[in-house]
């Protein structure tokens, strides 16, 4: 099966300060690669400083590259650094729903306001997509007038969820996701995630320091260290038998 995202070789650094007058250049991504195919989930892990949510940045097109290539369905969407066309297929939902929420809007004049700078869909046409995504996240049609504020933790998620699907995306992924959120509440937003990739067979990389979601979602396993990739492959092959001593640490914990 042909991935439906394909990453090639990333490299990408960040100018900071050394000094009074000096910057110096520190490597965040060493020549990452990997694949997801359709209606697959990849789970990246990492220790604090292993450039997994520059990755997230990246991938969604928040942060640009030094290098390397991103490919969605095998046309090239990112080529050493320059993109050649916006992409909306690929979609980040942060661990803090309201940093992509503006307070100041109802959550029905959000969802517009992605529709009718993405798309050419009528007012109709605009409306009825919003109220089928909002079901399909498990929202009311009533949500649509409530602002950020009125919605619990686990709403908030299912709004953030609703604002990336509403673009029908290939991929979403999830940064530190579902980390902020009792158990109770993950437990029902990871079924509403998996219940969505088998309607859909869309496809997740989900970064997360929770081991028993990587166990429980998860198809393929990617570990980073220091912005390199120490170790790739399915899930299950790598939690039962860790090659580098990295992956050993972060499995034992």
């Amino acid at each position: 099966m042909q991935p439906v995202l394909k990453v090639q070789a990333l490299n990408k650094s960040f100018k900071t300060r050394a000094g009074l007058f000096k910057r110096q250049k520190t490597q965040v991504l060493k020549s990452v690669s990997f694949a997801v195919t359709p209606g697959q989930t990849l789970a990246v892990i990492g220790e604090t400083g292993s450039g997994k949510s520059t990755l997230a940045k990246v991938l969604a097109g928040a942060e640009e590259v030094d290098s390397g290539q991103i490919l969605l369905n095998g046309n090239m969407i990112v080529d050493d650094g320059i993109k050649n066309r916006e992409c909306r297929h690929i979609r980040l939902i942060f661990q803090d729903p309201t940093r992509s929420l503006n307070p100041g809007l109802t959550i029905g004049e959000m969802l517009d306001d992605c529709l009718r700078f993405n798309t050419k869909l009528t007012e109709q046409q605009r409306e009825s997509k919003i109220e089928l995504t909002l079901s399909r996240v498990g929202l009311l049609s009533e949500h649509y007038d409530y602002y950020p504020h009125m919605f619990s933790g686990g709403q908030l998620q299912r709004v953030a969820l609703a604002r990336a699907l509403i673009l029908d995306p290939k991929v979403v992924v999830l940064d530190e996701a579902l980390s902020s959120l009792d158990p109770s509440v993950r437990a029902q937003i990871v079924n509403l995630l998996l219940k969505l990739q088998k309607e859909t067979a869309l496809s997740y990389i989900l970064i997360t320091h929770h081991l028993s979601l990587v166990k429980h979602m998860s198809d393929k396993l990617l570990v980073l260290d220091k912005g390199e990739v120490v170790e790739y492959g399915a899930s299950a092959a790598i939690f039962g038998n860790p090659k580098s001593k990295v992956t050993q640490k972060l499995l034992s914990v």
